[in-house]
Protein backbone atom coordinates (compact mmCIF):
# COMPACT_ATOMS: atom_id res chain seq x y z
CA UNK A 1 0.00 0.00 0.00
CA UNK A 2 1.25 3.50 -0.81
CA UNK A 3 1.96 5.86 2.06
CA UNK A 4 1.73 9.61 2.33
CA UNK A 5 5.49 9.95 2.19
CA UNK A 6 5.56 8.51 -1.34
CA UNK A 7 3.33 11.26 -2.76
CA UNK A 8 5.45 14.04 -4.31
CA UNK A 9 4.62 17.60 -3.21
CA UNK A 10 2.15 19.38 -5.47
CA UNK A 11 0.63 16.24 -6.97
CA UNK A 12 -2.56 16.52 -4.93
CA UNK A 13 -4.85 19.47 -4.18
CA UNK A 14 -3.89 22.03 -1.54
CA UNK A 15 -7.22 21.90 0.28
CA UNK A 16 -9.45 19.13 1.64
CA UNK A 17 -12.26 18.13 -0.74
CA UNK A 18 -15.98 17.53 -0.38
CA UNK A 19 -17.03 15.31 -3.29
CA UNK A 20 -20.71 15.33 -4.28
CA UNK A 21 -21.13 12.22 -6.41
CA UNK A 22 -24.33 12.19 -8.45
CA UNK A 23 -25.14 8.71 -9.73
CA UNK A 24 -23.33 7.21 -6.74
CA UNK A 25 -24.98 3.80 -7.10
CA UNK A 26 -24.51 3.58 -10.87
CA UNK A 27 -22.18 1.35 -12.86
CA UNK A 28 -19.40 3.92 -13.40
CA UNK A 29 -19.35 4.86 -9.72
CA UNK A 30 -19.16 1.21 -8.68
CA UNK A 31 -16.49 0.21 -11.19
CA UNK A 32 -14.22 3.27 -11.26
CA UNK A 33 -15.15 6.28 -9.14
CA UNK A 34 -15.55 4.80 -5.67
CA UNK A 35 -12.46 2.55 -6.00
CA UNK A 36 -10.56 5.53 -7.41
CA UNK A 37 -11.60 7.88 -4.61
CA UNK A 38 -10.71 5.20 -2.07
CA UNK A 39 -7.19 4.91 -3.49
CA UNK A 40 -6.65 8.67 -3.72
CA UNK A 41 -7.81 9.10 -0.12
CA UNK A 42 -6.03 6.15 1.47
CA UNK A 43 -2.77 6.69 -0.42
CA UNK A 44 -2.51 10.29 0.77
CA UNK A 45 -3.05 12.17 -2.50
CA UNK A 46 -5.85 14.25 -0.92
CA UNK A 47 -5.23 16.11 2.36
CA UNK A 48 -8.79 15.31 3.44
CA UNK A 49 -11.87 13.98 1.69
CA UNK A 50 -15.58 13.61 2.42
CA UNK A 51 -17.86 11.97 -0.15
CA UNK A 52 -21.60 12.54 -0.40
CA UNK A 53 -23.37 10.05 -2.64
CA UNK A 54 -26.52 11.22 -4.43
CA UNK A 55 -28.82 9.00 -6.48
CA UNK A 56 -32.43 7.90 -7.01
CA UNK A 57 -31.99 4.86 -4.75
CA UNK A 58 -33.65 5.14 -1.34
CA UNK A 59 -30.66 4.24 0.81
CA UNK A 60 -29.47 5.30 4.24
CA UNK A 61 -25.81 5.97 5.05
CA UNK A 62 -25.14 2.38 6.11
CA UNK A 63 -26.73 1.10 2.92
CA UNK A 64 -24.44 3.32 0.83
CA UNK A 65 -21.38 2.26 2.81
CA UNK A 66 -22.28 -1.38 2.25
CA UNK A 67 -22.66 -0.73 -1.49
CA UNK A 68 -19.31 1.12 -1.57
CA UNK A 69 -17.53 -1.76 0.18
CA UNK A 70 -19.05 -4.15 -2.34
CA UNK A 71 -17.70 -2.05 -5.22
CA UNK A 72 -14.19 -2.08 -3.71
CA UNK A 73 -14.25 -5.83 -3.15
CA UNK A 74 -15.39 -6.45 -6.73
CA UNK A 75 -13.57 -3.81 -8.73
CA UNK A 76 -10.58 -2.40 -6.84
CA UNK A 77 -7.29 -3.33 -8.49
CA UNK A 78 -5.46 -2.85 -5.18
CA UNK A 79 -5.64 -4.58 -1.81
CA UNK A 80 -8.14 -3.02 0.60
CA UNK A 81 -6.90 -3.04 4.19
CA UNK A 82 -9.47 -2.95 6.96
CA UNK A 83 -7.86 0.11 8.55
CA UNK A 84 -8.04 2.05 5.29
CA UNK A 85 -11.62 0.92 4.71
CA UNK A 86 -12.71 2.00 8.20
CA UNK A 87 -11.28 5.47 7.62
CA UNK A 88 -12.87 5.70 4.16
CA UNK A 89 -16.26 4.48 5.37
CA UNK A 90 -16.37 7.28 7.94
CA UNK A 91 -15.93 9.80 5.11
CA UNK A 92 -19.05 8.57 3.27
CA UNK A 93 -22.50 10.14 3.47
CA UNK A 94 -25.61 9.71 1.33
CA UNK A 95 -28.52 11.90 0.21
CA UNK A 96 -31.32 10.37 -1.88
CA UNK A 97 -32.52 12.71 -4.61
CA UNK A 98 -36.01 12.63 -3.14
CA UNK A 99 -34.68 14.32 0.01
CA UNK A 100 -34.29 17.52 -2.01
CA UNK A 101 -32.06 20.57 -2.15
CA UNK A 102 -32.12 21.32 1.57
CA UNK A 103 -30.83 17.89 2.56
CA UNK A 104 -27.95 18.12 0.08
CA UNK A 105 -26.99 21.61 1.27
CA UNK A 106 -27.03 20.44 4.89
CA UNK A 107 -24.92 17.36 4.12
CA UNK A 108 -22.24 19.45 2.40
CA UNK A 109 -22.20 21.95 5.28
CA UNK A 110 -21.76 19.10 7.77
CA UNK A 111 -18.95 17.58 5.72
CA UNK A 112 -17.12 20.90 5.50
CA UNK A 113 -17.32 21.36 9.27
CA UNK A 114 -15.23 18.20 9.65
CA UNK A 115 -12.20 20.05 8.24
CA UNK A 116 -10.00 22.60 9.95
CA UNK A 117 -9.82 25.67 7.73
CA UNK A 118 -10.61 25.99 4.03
CA UNK A 119 -11.96 23.24 1.81
CA UNK A 120 -13.12 22.88 -1.80
CA UNK A 121 -16.03 21.11 -3.49
CA UNK A 122 -15.92 18.70 -6.42
CA UNK A 123 -19.22 17.75 -8.02
CA UNK A 124 -19.07 14.64 -10.20
CA UNK A 125 -22.07 14.12 -12.50
CA UNK A 126 -21.99 10.38 -13.22
CA UNK A 127 -25.49 10.53 -14.68
CA UNK A 128 -27.12 10.18 -18.13
CA UNK A 129 -27.06 13.33 -20.30
CA UNK A 130 -30.78 13.99 -19.76
CA UNK A 131 -30.21 14.14 -15.99
CA UNK A 132 -27.11 16.33 -16.00
CA UNK A 133 -28.83 19.72 -16.18
CA UNK A 134 -31.26 18.89 -13.37
CA UNK A 135 -28.24 18.02 -11.20
CA UNK A 136 -26.62 21.33 -12.18
CA UNK A 137 -29.80 23.22 -11.23
CA UNK A 138 -29.93 21.37 -7.91
CA UNK A 139 -26.37 22.43 -7.12
CA UNK A 140 -27.24 26.02 -7.98
CA UNK A 141 -30.35 26.01 -5.79
CA UNK A 142 -28.35 24.47 -2.95
CA UNK A 143 -25.81 27.34 -3.25
CA UNK A 144 -22.96 24.89 -3.83
CA UNK A 145 -21.33 26.69 -6.76
CA UNK A 146 -18.74 28.75 -4.86
CA UNK A 147 -15.36 27.10 -4.24
CA UNK A 148 -16.40 24.25 -6.50
CA UNK A 149 -15.54 22.44 -9.71
CA UNK A 150 -17.84 20.17 -11.67
CA UNK A 151 -16.95 17.08 -13.74
CA UNK A 152 -19.23 16.31 -16.68
CA UNK A 153 -19.44 12.89 -18.33
CA UNK A 154 -19.83 12.52 -22.10
CA UNK A 155 -21.57 12.97 -24.45
CA UNK A 156 -21.38 16.77 -24.47
CA UNK A 157 -24.41 17.23 -26.69
CA UNK A 158 -25.32 15.22 -29.78
CA UNK A 159 -24.67 17.92 -32.42
CA UNK A 160 -23.59 21.56 -32.64
CA UNK A 161 -26.95 23.02 -31.62
CA UNK A 162 -27.37 20.76 -28.58
CA UNK A 163 -23.75 21.30 -27.48
CA UNK A 164 -24.16 25.08 -27.66
CA UNK A 165 -27.45 24.86 -25.75
CA UNK A 166 -25.88 22.64 -23.08
CA UNK A 167 -22.91 24.98 -22.65
CA UNK A 168 -25.21 28.01 -22.37
CA UNK A 169 -27.25 26.34 -19.63
CA UNK A 170 -24.11 25.19 -17.82
CA UNK A 171 -22.63 28.67 -17.96
CA UNK A 172 -25.77 30.08 -16.37
CA UNK A 173 -24.73 28.29 -13.16
CA UNK A 174 -21.00 27.54 -13.44
CA UNK A 175 -18.17 29.52 -15.00
CA UNK A 176 -16.29 27.75 -17.80
CA UNK A 177 -13.18 27.64 -15.58
CA UNK A 178 -15.15 25.45 -13.14
CA UNK A 179 -16.33 22.91 -15.74
CA UNK A 180 -14.26 19.78 -16.43
CA UNK A 181 -15.54 17.69 -19.36
CA UNK A 182 -13.96 14.31 -18.78
CA UNK A 183 -12.40 11.99 -21.35
CA UNK A 184 -10.94 8.96 -19.59
CA UNK A 185 -8.76 8.15 -22.64
CA UNK A 186 -6.66 11.25 -21.95
CA UNK A 187 -6.24 10.24 -18.32
CA UNK A 188 -4.26 7.20 -19.32
CA UNK A 189 -0.51 7.30 -18.76
CA UNK A 190 0.37 6.61 -22.43
CA UNK A 191 -1.74 9.50 -23.73
CA UNK A 192 0.37 11.90 -21.69
CA UNK A 193 3.50 10.02 -22.68
CA UNK A 194 2.82 11.21 -26.23
CA UNK A 195 3.63 14.75 -25.08
CA UNK A 196 6.86 13.60 -23.43
CA UNK A 197 7.86 11.51 -26.45
CA UNK A 198 7.15 14.28 -28.95
CA UNK A 199 8.58 17.32 -27.25
CA UNK A 200 11.39 15.97 -25.05
CA UNK A 201 13.30 14.01 -27.70
CA UNK A 202 15.50 15.63 -30.31
CA UNK A 203 15.33 12.44 -32.38
CA UNK A 204 11.59 12.62 -33.09
CA UNK A 205 10.53 16.26 -32.69
CA UNK A 206 12.09 17.39 -36.02
CA UNK A 207 10.37 14.63 -38.05
CA UNK A 208 6.86 15.04 -36.60
CA UNK A 209 5.39 16.62 -39.73
CA UNK A 210 4.19 16.13 -43.32
CA UNK A 211 7.73 15.85 -44.68
CA UNK A 212 8.41 12.59 -42.86
CA UNK A 213 5.01 11.16 -41.85
CA UNK A 214 2.83 9.53 -44.50
CA UNK A 215 -0.33 8.94 -42.46
CA UNK A 216 -1.60 8.32 -38.92
CA UNK A 217 -4.01 5.69 -37.62
CA UNK A 218 -5.93 5.90 -34.34
CA UNK A 219 -7.57 2.54 -33.82
CA UNK A 220 -9.77 1.59 -30.85
CA UNK A 221 -11.62 -1.67 -31.62
CA UNK A 222 -13.61 -3.29 -28.80
CA UNK A 223 -14.66 -6.90 -28.39
CA UNK A 224 -17.56 -6.11 -26.06
CA UNK A 225 -21.12 -5.70 -27.28
CA UNK A 226 -23.65 -3.30 -25.82
CA UNK A 227 -25.65 -5.50 -23.48
CA UNK A 228 -28.13 -3.40 -21.55
CA UNK A 229 -26.73 -0.17 -23.03
CA UNK A 230 -28.27 -0.78 -26.46
CA UNK A 231 -31.22 1.51 -25.70
CA UNK A 232 -28.84 4.34 -24.78
CA UNK A 233 -26.67 3.61 -27.80
CA UNK A 234 -29.67 4.07 -30.09
CA UNK A 235 -29.54 7.77 -29.17
CA UNK A 236 -25.82 8.15 -29.86
CA UNK A 237 -24.08 5.55 -32.01
CA UNK A 238 -20.34 5.01 -32.36
CA UNK A 239 -19.58 8.40 -33.90
CA UNK A 240 -21.14 10.46 -31.12
CA UNK A 241 -20.09 8.06 -28.38
CA UNK A 242 -16.44 7.57 -29.34
CA UNK A 243 -15.14 9.77 -32.13
CA UNK A 244 -16.05 13.27 -30.95
CA UNK A 245 -15.37 12.62 -27.28
CA UNK A 246 -12.34 10.29 -27.47
CA UNK A 247 -10.58 9.79 -30.80
CA UNK A 248 -10.54 13.46 -31.82
CA UNK A 249 -9.05 14.30 -28.41
CA UNK A 250 -6.23 11.80 -28.94
CA UNK A 251 -5.72 13.22 -32.43
CA UNK A 252 -5.21 16.67 -30.90
CA UNK A 253 -2.42 15.39 -28.64
CA UNK A 254 -0.82 13.76 -31.67
CA UNK A 255 -1.05 16.81 -33.92
CA UNK A 256 -0.75 19.87 -31.67
CA UNK A 257 2.08 22.38 -31.89
CA UNK A 258 4.50 22.73 -28.96
CA UNK A 259 2.76 24.70 -26.18
CA UNK A 260 4.56 27.69 -24.73
CA UNK A 261 4.59 25.90 -21.37
CA UNK A 262 3.48 22.57 -19.97
CA UNK A 263 0.49 24.23 -18.35
CA UNK A 264 -3.28 23.84 -18.83
CA UNK A 265 -4.03 27.05 -20.75
CA UNK A 266 -1.23 26.78 -23.36
CA UNK A 267 -1.99 23.08 -23.95
CA UNK A 268 -5.73 23.70 -24.31
CA UNK A 269 -5.04 26.50 -26.77
CA UNK A 270 -2.84 24.28 -28.94
CA UNK A 271 -5.47 21.53 -28.92
CA UNK A 272 -8.12 24.03 -29.96
CA UNK A 273 -5.87 25.23 -32.81
CA UNK A 274 -5.85 21.65 -34.12
CA UNK A 275 -9.65 21.53 -33.97
CA UNK A 276 -9.92 24.88 -35.76
CA UNK A 277 -7.61 23.54 -38.49
CA UNK A 278 -9.62 20.37 -39.08
CA UNK A 279 -11.49 20.25 -42.37
CA UNK A 280 -15.17 19.27 -42.22
CA UNK A 281 -15.64 15.50 -42.30
CA UNK A 282 -17.16 14.43 -45.62
CA UNK A 283 -19.69 11.57 -45.64
CA UNK A 284 -17.75 10.00 -48.54
CA UNK A 285 -14.78 9.60 -46.15
CA UNK A 286 -16.82 7.71 -43.55
CA UNK A 287 -17.72 4.02 -43.24
CA UNK A 288 -20.54 3.20 -40.83
CA UNK A 289 -21.16 -0.39 -39.76
CA UNK A 290 -23.51 -2.41 -37.60
CA UNK A 291 -22.73 -5.87 -36.27
CA UNK A 292 -25.06 -8.65 -37.28
CA UNK A 293 -27.51 -9.27 -34.48
CA UNK A 294 -27.54 -5.73 -33.11
CA UNK A 295 -31.15 -5.24 -34.20
CA UNK A 296 -32.16 -8.15 -31.99
CA UNK A 297 -30.78 -6.46 -28.87
CA UNK A 298 -33.21 -5.22 -26.23
CA UNK A 299 -34.30 -1.64 -26.94
CA UNK A 300 -33.20 -1.67 -30.61
CA UNK A 301 -35.62 -1.22 -33.49
CA UNK A 302 -35.96 -3.88 -36.19
CA UNK A 303 -34.78 -1.39 -38.84
CA UNK A 304 -32.25 0.55 -36.76
CA UNK A 305 -29.64 2.50 -38.71
CA UNK A 306 -27.50 3.20 -35.64
CA UNK A 307 -23.84 2.46 -36.25
CA UNK A 308 -21.91 0.24 -33.87
CA UNK A 309 -18.76 0.79 -35.97
CA UNK A 310 -17.20 3.87 -37.52
CA UNK A 311 -14.10 4.44 -39.63
CA UNK A 312 -13.22 7.76 -41.18
CA UNK A 313 -10.53 9.85 -42.80
CA UNK A 314 -9.94 13.39 -41.63
CA UNK A 315 -7.45 16.13 -42.50
CA UNK A 316 -5.77 18.95 -40.63
CA UNK A 317 -5.30 21.92 -42.91
CA UNK A 318 -2.24 23.58 -41.43
CA UNK A 319 1.43 23.91 -42.28
CA UNK A 320 2.57 20.87 -40.29
CA UNK A 321 -0.06 18.37 -41.45
CA UNK A 322 -1.23 19.48 -44.92
CA UNK A 323 -1.76 16.38 -47.06
CA UNK A 324 -1.37 13.86 -44.22
CA UNK A 325 -4.53 11.76 -43.74
CA UNK A 326 -5.61 10.71 -40.26
CA UNK A 327 -7.56 7.44 -40.19
CA UNK A 328 -9.78 6.73 -37.19
CA UNK A 329 -11.57 3.46 -36.44
CA UNK A 330 -13.62 2.12 -33.53
CA UNK A 331 -16.48 -0.30 -33.04
CA UNK A 332 -18.18 -2.93 -30.92
CA UNK A 333 -17.94 -6.73 -31.25
CA UNK A 334 -14.70 -6.58 -33.23
CA UNK A 335 -11.92 -9.15 -33.44
CA UNK A 336 -9.65 -7.69 -30.74
CA UNK A 337 -9.70 -5.06 -28.05
CA UNK A 338 -6.90 -2.59 -28.76
CA UNK A 339 -6.08 1.10 -28.32
CA UNK A 340 -3.27 2.14 -30.60
CA UNK A 341 -1.86 5.13 -32.39
CA UNK A 342 0.24 4.15 -35.40
CA UNK A 343 2.42 6.67 -37.25
CA UNK A 344 3.57 5.52 -40.69
CA UNK A 345 6.74 7.20 -41.94
CA UNK A 346 7.39 7.98 -45.58
CA UNK A 347 9.47 5.42 -47.44
CA UNK A 348 12.81 6.34 -49.05
CA UNK A 349 12.34 7.95 -52.49
CA UNK A 350 14.60 5.39 -54.19
CA UNK A 351 15.84 1.92 -53.28
CA UNK A 352 19.37 0.72 -54.04
CA UNK A 353 18.54 -2.81 -52.87
CA UNK A 354 18.15 -5.59 -55.44
CA UNK A 355 14.83 -7.18 -56.35
CA UNK A 356 13.90 -9.88 -53.88
CA UNK A 357 15.76 -8.25 -51.00
CA UNK A 358 12.52 -7.72 -49.09
CA UNK A 359 12.78 -3.95 -48.78
CA UNK A 360 9.33 -2.40 -48.78
CA UNK A 361 7.63 -5.79 -48.74
CA UNK A 362 6.21 -5.27 -45.26
CA UNK A 363 5.14 -1.67 -45.61
CA UNK A 364 6.64 1.51 -44.20
CA UNK A 365 8.36 2.00 -40.87
CA UNK A 366 5.92 2.60 -38.02
CA UNK A 367 5.98 4.15 -34.59
CA UNK A 368 3.20 2.59 -32.52
CA UNK A 369 1.78 3.66 -29.16
CA UNK A 370 -0.34 1.20 -27.20
CA UNK A 371 -2.78 3.22 -25.08
CA UNK A 372 -3.49 0.45 -22.59
CA UNK A 373 -2.90 1.34 -18.92
CA UNK A 374 0.39 -0.62 -18.96
CA UNK A 375 1.59 1.28 -22.00
CA UNK A 376 3.95 0.05 -24.70
CA UNK A 377 5.71 1.64 -27.67
CA UNK A 378 7.26 0.05 -30.74
CA UNK A 379 9.43 1.40 -33.55
CA UNK A 380 9.60 -0.89 -36.58
CA UNK A 381 12.33 -0.69 -39.22
CA UNK A 382 14.09 -2.76 -41.88
CA UNK A 383 17.33 -4.50 -40.99
CA UNK A 384 19.59 -7.04 -42.63
CA UNK A 385 18.89 -10.70 -42.01
CA UNK A 386 22.05 -12.41 -40.67
CA UNK A 387 23.90 -14.52 -43.20
CA UNK A 388 25.17 -14.19 -46.77
CA UNK A 389 23.53 -11.91 -49.28
CA UNK A 390 21.36 -8.85 -48.71
CA UNK A 391 18.00 -9.98 -47.38
CA UNK A 392 15.98 -7.53 -45.26
CA UNK A 393 13.47 -8.28 -42.49
CA UNK A 394 11.17 -6.01 -40.49
CA UNK A 395 12.56 -5.63 -36.98
CA UNK A 396 11.35 -3.58 -34.00
CA UNK A 397 12.51 -1.80 -30.89
CA UNK A 398 9.95 -2.10 -28.10
CA UNK A 399 9.44 -0.46 -24.74
CA UNK A 400 6.91 -1.40 -22.07
CA UNK A 401 6.01 0.42 -18.87
CA UNK A 402 7.01 -2.75 -17.01
CA UNK A 403 10.60 -2.03 -18.03
CA UNK A 404 10.75 0.99 -15.73
CA UNK A 405 9.90 -0.92 -12.58
CA UNK A 406 7.34 1.80 -11.84
CA UNK A 407 4.19 0.11 -13.13
CA UNK A 408 2.78 0.11 -9.59
CA UNK A 409 2.91 3.93 -9.53
CA UNK A 410 0.55 4.33 -12.49
CA UNK A 411 -2.73 6.00 -11.58
CA UNK A 412 -5.81 4.69 -13.32
CA UNK A 413 -7.38 7.13 -15.77
CA UNK A 414 -10.28 8.25 -13.58
CA UNK A 415 -8.00 8.62 -10.57
CA UNK A 416 -5.68 10.94 -12.44
CA UNK A 417 -8.52 13.01 -13.87
CA UNK A 418 -10.30 13.37 -10.54
CA UNK A 419 -7.03 14.48 -8.98
CA UNK A 420 -6.42 16.99 -11.79
CA UNK A 421 -9.93 18.43 -11.40
CA UNK A 422 -9.40 18.84 -7.67
CA UNK A 423 -6.20 20.76 -8.46
CA UNK A 424 -7.90 22.84 -11.17
CA UNK A 425 -5.59 21.43 -13.86
CA UNK A 426 -7.54 21.49 -17.14
CA UNK A 427 -4.76 20.02 -19.32
CA UNK A 428 -6.58 16.75 -20.00
CA UNK A 429 -10.10 18.16 -20.25
CA UNK A 430 -12.14 19.53 -23.14
CA UNK A 431 -13.20 23.18 -23.44
CA UNK A 432 -16.55 24.49 -24.64
CA UNK A 433 -14.84 25.99 -27.69
CA UNK A 434 -13.16 22.71 -28.55
CA UNK A 435 -16.26 20.55 -28.27
CA UNK A 436 -18.39 22.98 -30.28
CA UNK A 437 -15.81 23.07 -33.05
CA UNK A 438 -15.74 19.27 -33.22
CA UNK A 439 -19.51 19.12 -33.60
CA UNK A 440 -19.23 21.79 -36.28
CA UNK A 441 -16.78 19.76 -38.42
CA UNK A 442 -19.03 16.71 -37.93
CA UNK A 443 -22.21 18.40 -39.16
CA UNK A 444 -22.21 16.99 -42.70
CA UNK A 445 -21.84 13.40 -41.44
CA UNK A 446 -24.57 13.83 -38.85
CA UNK A 447 -27.00 15.40 -41.31
CA UNK A 448 -26.34 13.00 -44.23
CA UNK A 449 -24.71 9.86 -42.82
CA UNK A 450 -23.73 7.10 -45.24
CA UNK A 451 -25.78 3.91 -44.91
CA UNK A 452 -24.73 1.33 -42.35
CA UNK A 453 -22.97 -1.76 -43.65
CA UNK A 454 -23.27 -5.05 -41.79
CA UNK A 455 -20.28 -6.90 -40.40
CA UNK A 456 -19.92 -10.18 -38.59
CA UNK A 457 -19.27 -10.10 -34.85
CA UNK A 458 -15.62 -10.97 -34.28
CA UNK A 459 -14.46 -9.41 -37.56
CA UNK A 460 -12.61 -6.13 -38.17
CA UNK A 461 -15.66 -4.30 -39.54
CA UNK A 462 -17.23 -3.87 -42.98
CA UNK A 463 -15.09 -4.62 -46.04
CA UNK A 464 -15.45 -1.00 -47.18
CA UNK A 465 -12.80 0.05 -44.64
CA UNK A 466 -10.14 -1.27 -47.01
CA UNK A 467 -11.31 1.03 -49.82
CA UNK A 468 -11.31 3.93 -47.35
CA UNK A 469 -7.61 3.57 -46.56
CA UNK A 470 -6.35 2.22 -49.93
CA UNK A 471 -3.62 2.09 -51.18
CA UNK A 472 -2.52 1.95 -47.54
CA UNK A 473 -3.51 -0.79 -45.08
CA UNK A 474 -4.80 -0.94 -41.52
CA UNK A 475 -2.16 -1.84 -38.94
CA UNK A 476 -4.58 -4.01 -36.96
CA UNK A 477 -4.44 -6.94 -36.84
CA UNK A 478 -0.70 -6.90 -36.20
CA UNK A 479 1.43 -9.37 -38.13
CA UNK A 480 3.69 -9.60 -35.06
CA UNK A 481 2.45 -9.68 -31.50
CA UNK A 482 3.88 -7.42 -28.81
CA UNK A 483 6.69 -9.01 -26.90
CA UNK A 484 5.74 -10.06 -23.39
CA UNK A 485 7.48 -7.58 -21.05
CA UNK A 486 7.25 -10.07 -18.17
CA UNK A 487 9.40 -12.66 -19.94
CA UNK A 488 13.13 -12.37 -19.43
CA UNK A 489 15.10 -12.05 -22.63
CA UNK A 490 12.02 -11.30 -24.68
Amino acid sequence: MCTVTKIPPGVGPRFPQVVVLFGATGDLARRKLLPGLFHLSSAGFIPGCRIIGVSLDDLDIEGFRKAARGSLDEFSSRKVSEADWDAFAKSLDYVPLAAGVGALKAAVAEAEQAFDGESRRLHYLSVPPNAALSAVRMLGEAELVDRSRIIMEKPFGTDLASAMSLNTKLHAVFDESQIFRIDHFLGKEPAQNILAFRFANGLFEPIWNRNFIDHVQIDVPETLGLGKRAGFYEQTGAFRDMVVTHLFQILAFMAMEPPTALEPSPISEEKNKVFRSMLPIEPADVVRGQYTGYRSEEGVGAESETETFIALKCSIDNWRWAGVPFYLRTGKRLAEGQRIISIAFREPPKSMFPAGSGVGAQGPDHLTFDLADASKMSLSFYGKRPGPGMRLDKLSLQFAMHDTGLIGDVLEAYERLILDAMRGDRTLFTTAEGIERLWQVSTAVLEAPPPVRFYAAGSWGPNAIHQLIAPRAWRLPFERTWRDPNRLGS
